[in-house]
């Protein structure tokens, strides 16, 4: 196979690669070695490996120039393609799997936990629903639980922690529109 390529610019091409790079730092790590003292007598074999290692370990490249003899297939238009569904809330899956842990919590209806899962779904992405999803709900009930939990030691007085949780959701509501 004659190619127009003199072998003067294949050396050049594989000078100029990434596998000759990668090799050449190889052999230069492997020349650090000799001079730090810790090739010995085989220092030659251990710069020669490590440039080969490097070279031979570097993918080659993935894509280069049309080569001379090669048929190109010109490109063909497909079948159209049909149009795009009218936008509309993607499906967050952070938000679905808060809303499926959410289930599993015994929150009291009186909070709208429901109805601010239902707005985050309506809004969407964006950063006041990111932060609200990812750590001011979750770090809502964590509170609404741990004050359940400490109820009975409580005295008496003061708002319980479903009205708590309820004033949160209602200011994270708040904050989504």
């Amino acid at each position: 196979m004659a190619t127009s390529e003199g072998p003067g610019r294949r050396v050049l091409g594989y000078l100029e690669s990434a596998r000759n790079l990668v090799g050449c730092a190889g052999g230069a790590i492997g020349l650090g070695l000799h001079f730090a003292g810790l090739g010995g007598a085989w220092w030659p074999a251990v710069v020669a490996g490590l440039y080969a290692a490097g070279a031979l370990l570097t993918p080659g490249p993935t894509a280069g120039p049309a080569q001379p003899g090669k048929v190109v297939e010109p490109v063909r238009p497909g079948p159209p393609v049909p149009p795009a569904p009218p936008p509309g809330p993607l499906p967050n899956p952070e938000l679905d799997a808060l809303a499926a842990y959410l289930r599993t919590v015994p929150l009291p209806p009186s909070a709208k936990v429901d109805d601010l899962l239902d707005a985050l779904r309506a809004a969407g992405p964006g950063p006041a629903a990111e932060r609200i999803v990812r750590h001011r709900l979750p770090v809502a009930v964590a509170g609404y639980l741990r004050a359940c939990t400490w109820q009975p030691w409580t005295g008496p007085g003061g708002p319980g922690p479903e009205a708590e949780l309820g004033r949160e959701v209602g200011v994270l509501a708040a904050e989504l529109t």
